[in-house]
């Protein structure tokens, strides 16, 4: 018996090839041809994944198709397909980031800007409410929701400007908000979010496919929930702000009608007992946690010894990156003599404090990088952060994928990671050691996907 080292090639290959299989499992295309179907009887809607008996089949006269989010080109694309001719009003709508535009056959398809709403989302959304609206009793509104929608279709009530919306939006996500806490806050500063779009189909039937973005599988968060009641309040949008100490900072007509809202003089979002949601129904299907599990089950295909590490993997992303390196400091250390990969799914955040470039992945995988070698991280290892969207952050990468000799090629370089960390340019420290992890557009979002592969410093080969 000899002893041979792990190639750090063949390590991030296996890495890139596990990210990719979480990647197709949340394949837009493939999750709509599994929940919808036309035939004699009608059409058919799969209410559930994991039971088909729970359908809704009608005989609808029309049917109405609006998709929105990152995923909307993919979504609509096989709802079209399977959709007989003589029953889609046409053109279909599909508002989607830019990066994510293609041509789809008898569809206005509609570029918009994410994650700050702009004026091409301001004219979606004022396409998407006209369909709305002109829906007819004994039609279906038929609703493809990925993730991205809430940026994309900015229609903010008559109190608040575009611009306000905007800047609010800016605000929430520099001081690290939460995903669940942005929502709540778009909920009540908008027309569409938060039942929205019932409220408008109204008396048409709806239903949302909808591929969760969202940890936990809220769909009442996934996009804002455009066809869902909102259980949260003015109070609550305004609680958010006071967390982060940002309350005087909120634009004045922003803050205005939230305190209105709370008072009662503006109409709460739409909930659970309104009359519009008799006729509502949803399907999730897709979610990270479909990911998170191909990502293990192409792991175990490899070879790799593998666990989950945290399904709903959450916090500052530094702060998360260096917990994970003293969890694999103690496995490293328990004489692991067998390849092991740690699998996670979920949404981080990060604290804007620098100048620099990079989103929640790239700053993850850095400052993981800098937490492996100040805890002195042995044998070889492998990580990589990425978003299931292909773009993380302002930026055209993915995320990052770093080992044990990406600070030394930064430092080559002649760069300082720890400087770069600080300023918030992961960026350009991963772009330096060329650790970005570039996929470009996916055509899917189901918020992201961590993997850490670990080797021992040799492993047994029998000759």
């Amino acid at each position: 018996m000899s002893y041979c080292a792990i190639p750090h090639s063949l390590s991030r290959s296996a890495a890139l090839s596990i990210f990719q299989a979480g990647i197709k499992a949340a394949d837009p295309y493939l999750a709509i041809s599994h929940c919808l179907r036309s035939d004699d009887q009608g059409i058919t809607l799969r209410l559930n994944l994991e039971d088909a008996s729970q359908i809704r089949t009608g005989h609808w006269s029309k049917i109405q198709l609006i998709a929105l989010g990152k995923a909307a080109c993919a979504m609509s694309k096989a709802a079209q397909e399977i959709i007989p001719a003589h029953l889609l009003a046409t053109p279909s709508l599909a508002v989607t980031n830019y990066e994510n535009v293609t041509k789809v056959p008898q569809t206005k398809v509609m570029g918009a800007g994410h994650p700050l709403p702009d004026q091409n989302g301001y004219h979606a959304a004022l396409c998407c409410a006209k369909l709305l609206s002109h829906a007819q009793k004994h039609e279906l509104v038929l609703v493809l929701v990925s993730g991205g929608g809430s940026a994309l279709i900015p229609y903010p009530v008559d109190a608040i400007t575009l611009p306000d919306k905007i800047a609010t939006t800016d605000l929430l996500l520099s001081c690290s908000a939460t995903i669940n806490q942005i929502n709540c806050v778009r909920k009540h500063l908008s027309k569409l979010k938060g039942g929205g779009f019932t409220r408008l189909a109204a008396p048409a039937d709806i239903h949302a496919f909808i591929l969760s973005d969202v940890v936990g599988d809220d769909l009442s968060s996934i996009a804002s929930g455009p066809t869902l009641p909102d259980p949260s309040t003015y109070s609550d949008a305004i609680a958010i702000f006071n967390t982060y100490g940002v309350w005087d900072l909120v634009p004045d007509k922003v803050r205005q009608h939230l305190e209105q809202g709370k008072l009662g003089k503006c109409p709460e979002t739409p909930k659970a007992d309104d009359i519009i949601f008799k006729n509502s129904t949803q399907t999730l299907i897709g979610s990270n946690t479909i990911s998170v599990k191909a990502a293990f089950n192409a792991a175990e295909q490899l070879g790799y010894q593998t666990q989950v590490y945290d399904a709903h993997l959450c916090g500052e992303a530094r702060t998360v990156a260096e917990t994970w390196v003293l969890a694999a400091k103690q496995l490293s250390h328990s004489g692991m003599n067998h390849t092991l990969a740690l699998v996670a799914g979920g949404e981080t955040t990060v604290s804007l404090k620098g100048t620099g470039r990079g989103g929640r992945n790239q700053e993850m995988a850095l400052a993981f990088a800098l937490a492996a070698k100040q805890h002195d991280l042995t044998g070889n290892w492998t990580f990589l952060s990425g978003g299931t969207d292909g773009r993380d952050g302002p930026t055209d990468a993915a995320g990052g994928i770093v080992d044990q000799d990406s600070l030394s090629r930064m430092i080559k370089a002649n760069l300082d990671p720890l400087a770069l960390l600080n300023n918030n340019d992961s960026y350009t420290a991963l772009q330096s050691s060329q650790d970005l992890l570039m996929t470009g557009a996916t055509g899917t979002n189901v918020a992201d996907l961590q993997l850490l592969l670990l080797h021992p410093t040799v492993i047994p080969t029998i000759l």
